[in-house]
């Protein structure tokens, strides 16, 4: 790369038609090579010959009105569940949009509802006859002449998405006024498949400056469901309830043999959550979802080529169908993703994409009011974006990088203008040294639950990585791995179910998560080819470490199902007879030597104990937090939570080699100060040693032969060095 390059190239900015001379000297600053518009923006006509990449964003589900209300019969549809409502005696009558926006949704009496709907009794968990209920369209409720007294009852319904919502959620954030609410229409239906086809071709016709297609995407929205107030009620980026209409679902009936249920999405009123086992009717719904998804994207990306222009898509809205690491992502031919960096496994989440020629990434804050406002600190969230985001990159980089929203707010801080300027160059700088190097790996990582490869990455993510109580503790292990010398994968139970030889090649599993969720795996345990596949690893050398209630599921005689690995069970109240002797703790043990202080579990985990014979390494009131165990050949490691943080990174990183039995490792390209990493490209002849905070640090570095030496370096920088 020469000097130029390093000045300019790999950067998006945003812009807008009352920005045009601020575009083009942000363009010189920042070095940027690509342009593009937002939501709620138009690209000005004095930048159509501009020396950079044009991306135009292109909704393919919405900003065309006037076909959505010529076709009221293909707007998009989504399952909604009513809340919980007792019969208390007599005539039960349920209003199917409390606490639902009527802005955004109306119900769907078009199609049978006899057929699309259920009326669930919750306290028995059946559905209640078709001809024992009845819609009274006037007040908007479903009515229950003859419900069983004191029994709870739900309905499921399909409601019309009649406003976008992503568009509901750009107007609500940014306060919008006096504008029409955007429709969704389903492209999936015939009319629209047609319409769709054409109004591409149109679209691309008569914008011939545009070189990249900025798909915003195919086709379904995540669930995101606002309430009366507009207030975000319901939001899963997994979720799949809006990708739904009788015409999709009379499909999936005569793929799978079976009659569809409404519960199969709504699933006791959690909507498959992220959190729940899936069900084998839910993982047939998804896959076929993907290959019906696949196959519509490919004929737009098809005719994308076919015009001359690149495809790209965006990680984010209307994704559904979509997940990139699955086998059907492959056969769209996409040229490129993009998607929101929020931290290092958001980075990661887009950066290990396979199958595409480049990835993107798009860096917080966007520049919207909330966070561009009078005694707003955008500069503040950018460099806690960018020193999160720069670890991962430096395990493996994205190829572009990128600002979205309005430019005008940007433009009223100069400070954040001058620190994206830095972060642009050495954003190039690293990709300079990085691409096409693998950094050094030390052991070979498999995050195990039931979603595996389809949500690497993404698993206890919430979508932008925003802040969950419950959560955090365990989003911290995957944040920790990512930027981590680790070579990281993902896997599922079904996956060792199909062939147990996948855990050849790899030297430690985690297991993280509440009991009884999908990232733990719940009644998964009670397979005993799942079980006697995982202590046969572990017996026979391999490492495991369990974060929360790891392989928790109440089944004969233990609720920890893998208790004997990790040396560890939870206190649920059916032991509380059996006196427990082991309590003593071992705080010079391997794991533990970086740290400075008490470690943070975050929520951390009540009534864990200690079998006999486990090393506890730290316990709280009788309660354990962090223990070591050996079993056969091979080492269990509990953590009761691990919120991120650059020490309880370092511990994650010493328990794998400890697990792994691989100690003597330690001192391999390595930083005695946990505020510092070192990453080491041995192909490209080159390793660095990083700063991950905005203080100066000083430590001792160990190179790949255990030689050392003494560093300090200044707040956030990072040196290369010649291996």
């Amino acid at each position: 790369m020469s000097e130029s390059e390093l000045k300019r190239g790999r950067v998006t900015i945003p812009t807008d038609v009352d920005v045009v001379p601020e575009t083009m000297e942000l363009l010189k600053r920042w070095g940027a090579d690509a342009i593009r518009d937002c939501d709620g923006t138009d690209y000005p006509e004095e930048l159509k010959s501009v020396d950079a990449k044009v991306y135009s964003t292109y909704y393919t589900t919405r900003k065309d009105n006037a076909w959505a209300k010529a076709n009221p019969d293909e707007v998009q549809q989504c399952y909604i569940s009513t809340g919980f409502k007792t019969a208390s005696g007599g005539e039960l009558r349920i209003e199917l949009m409390q606490g639902v926006s009527r802005e955004l949704m109306q119900v769907n009496t078009r199609d049978d509802i006899k057929r699309w709907w259920e009326v669930m009794d919750r306290t028995l968990g059946v559905p209640v006859a078709p001809e024992k209920w009845s819609y009274d369209e006037a007040s908007g409720c479903v009515v229950i002449p003859e419900p069983a007294a004191f029994h709870d009852y739900s309905v499921s319904f399909l409601a019309y998405l009649i406003w976008d919502p992503v568009h509901m959620y750009n107007a609500v954030t940014n306060g919008w006024t006096n504008f029409e609410h955007q429709i969704t229409f389903d492209v999936r239906q015939p009319k629209t498949h047609k319409f769709t086809m054409e109004r591409l071709r149109k679209f691309i016709a008569e914008h011939p400056y545009v070189n990249v297609i900025r798909y915003t995407t195919f086709f379904h929205q995540f669930t995101l469901v606002f309430d009366e107030l507009k207030r975000e009620k319901y939001v899963d980026w997994y979720g799949y309830s809006a990708s739904v209409s009788p015409f999709i679902l009379e499909q999936f009936e005569k793929e799978v043999g079976y009659k569809f249920r409404p519960e199969y999405i709504i699933d006791q009123g959690y909507y498959n959550n992220q959190y729940r086992v899936p069900s084998k009717e839910f993982k047939d719904f998804m896959a076929f979802q993907r290959r019906e998804v696949a196959k519509l994207a490919k004929e737009m990306v098809d005719i994308t080529h076919e015009l001359g222009k690149e495809a790209m898509m965006f990680l984010g809205d209307h994704w559904i169908g979509t997940e990139p690491y699955m086998d059907e992502f492959k056969t769209i031919g996409l040229d490129a993703v993009v998607g929101s960096v929020g931290n290092g496994s958001t980075l990661r989440l887009i950066s290990d994409i396979p199958g595409v020629k480049y990835t993107e990434g798009r860096f917080l804050p966007y520049f919207f009011p909330d966070t561009f406002h009078e005694g707003g600190d955008p500069v503040r969230e950018a460099k806690e974006n960018w020193v999160t985001a720069r670890r991962a990159i430096l395990r493996k980089p994205i190829d572009r990088i990128g600002y979205g929203g309005y430019l005008k707010l940007a433009c009223q801080f100069p400070e954040f203008l001058d620190y994206v300027e830095s972060v642009c160059n050495e954003f190039r700088q690293l990709y300079q040294n990085v691409q096409g190097g693998r950094p050094v790996c030390l052991k070979r990582v498999a995050v195990l639950n039931c979603w595996g490869k389809a949500r690497s990455w993404g698993c206890h993510m919430v979508h932008h990585a925003l802040y969950q109580k419950q959560n955090y503790s365990y989003a911290g292990v995957i944040e920790a791995l990512s930027g981590a010398p680790f070579d990281v994968k993902f896997i599922s139970f079904d996956d060792i179910k199909a062939d147990p030889d996948v855990l050849k090649g790899i030297d430690v599993i985690i297991n993280v998560g509440d009991g009884d969720t999908a990232h733990t795996g719940g009644a998964i345990w009670e397979d005993p080819e799942i079980s006697s596949a995982i202590k046969s690893f572990v017996w026979n050398g391999g490492g495991l470490i369990g974060v929360g209630e790891p392989s928790g599921h109440q089944y004969q005689g233990r609720f920890i199902q893998l208790a004997q690995v990790l040396g560890v069970e939870k206190e649920t109240g059916f032991t509380l007879g059996y006196d427990k002797y082991n309590w003593d703790e071992h705080p010079g043990h391997f794991i533990l030597a970086d740290c400075t202080k008490e470690v943070d579990f975050g929520e951390g985990k009540k009534s864990m104990y200690a079998l006999p014979g486990t090393e506890i390494l730290v316990q709280r009131e009788k309660e354990v937090q962090l223990a070591a165990n050996g079993f056969g050949e091979g080492r269990g490691v509990y953590i009761s939570g691990l919120p991120y943080s650059f020490e309880n990174s370092r511990l994650l990183y010493r328990a794998i080699l400890w697990a792994a039995h691989d100690e003597a490792d330690l001192h391999k390209w390595f930083s005695t100060n946990f505020n510092v990493e070192v990453h080491a490209f041995v192909k490209n002849g080159k390793y660095c040693v990083v700063n991950n905070t905005y203080e100066p640090q000083s430590t001792t570095v160990y190179t790949g032969d255990g030689s050392s030496f003494d560093l300090s370096l200044d707040a956030n920088e990072i040196r290369w060095y010649e291996i």
